[in-house]
Parts: structure tokens; sequence; C-alpha cells
């Protein structure tokens, strides 16, 4: 199973579907995270596009994971501007296959320079933290029901 991860160009209805069918299925059981409801998600997809750059995991044509990253954004964690991951998600189907892997070696070379790297993950999703702190994001605080994880550049 060869894997391919890319900045998303092109973006049709097509597209579109296919982030949002992603994105429901990655938070199945952890809906008090994510995928709250369709529309919501295309909405939400829909600023991502604006606002970020999309990376997506292809297996052949079929997009079954992406991440969102944001160059100098300006986080709350005391108003300094940071590389950000907004989203990262894969089909949980699709897990386990070093998709996530490839996502990440993409958001890290796209965010090269950041001096600080944030991205929020729910407290209850441990598979998730464990997979940050893998990759050298450590506990920043938490705030709610969600874990700011951060990683110095």
């Amino acid at each position: 199973m060869e894997v391919n991860v890319e900045p998303l160009k092109e973006w049709d209805e097509d597209v579109l579907n296919q982030l949002v069918q992603v994105y429901m299925r990655g938070y199945e059981g952890l809906r008090e995270y994510g995928g709250e409801n369709v529309p919501y998600a295309r909405r939400y997809l829909s600023w991502c596009r604006r606002n970020g750059k999309i990376f997506v995991a292809r297996i052949g044509g079929k997009i079954v994971g992406f991440a969102v990253c944001m160059r100098d954004w300006e986080h709350a964690i005391g108003g300094e501007k940071v590389g950000y991951i907004s989203e990262f998600v894969v089909d949980r189907e699709y897990q386990g296959h070093s998709i996530g892997k490839k996502l990440m070696e993409a958001c890290l070379d796209y965010l090269r320079g950041s001096k600080k790297i944030v991205l929020e993950v729910g407290e209850k999703n441990e598979n998730a933290i464990r997979f940050y702190e893998h990759w050298g994001f450590r506990k920043l605080k938490k705030d709610g029901k969600w874990v700011v994880m951060v990683r110095e550049g």
C-alpha cells in the first residue's frame, strides 16, 4: 500500500466530500472533539482551506488522512506567533500504516523555522497524545477538554 502525501491543490465537491468523510470517520468514538455533523465539517474544512495549508494522504486517488498547518498563527499561549497544526486526522480504517508519520513529516517541513509549533488534542485521545509526544511535543497546559501541546523549534 503506497501512501502519497502532498499539499492539496484542487478543491471541488468531490475533494470536500472525501475530506468530510475522513474527518467524520477519524472522530468516531471521540465526537466531543470533532466530527459534530456534516454541515459543520464542510464549513470548518472550507475555513481551513482559506486559512491554512492542507496536506492530504492518498492511497491511489482516495484521501485517507489530512493535516492543516498554519504559519505565524497568533495563539493564546502568550499572544506570540507560532506554527500551528489545527487539524490532524487519519481515517480509522487506515491508522497504523505510517500515514500519520508521513503527514507529520510534511507538517514539520512546512513549519520549519517556527520557534514553536502548537496543537491541541482531546484529553481522552491517548493514542494521539502518545503520537505527538513521540514527535517531540510536550503537554503545556490543559484548556477545558483539550490538552495544548508544544514543540520547541
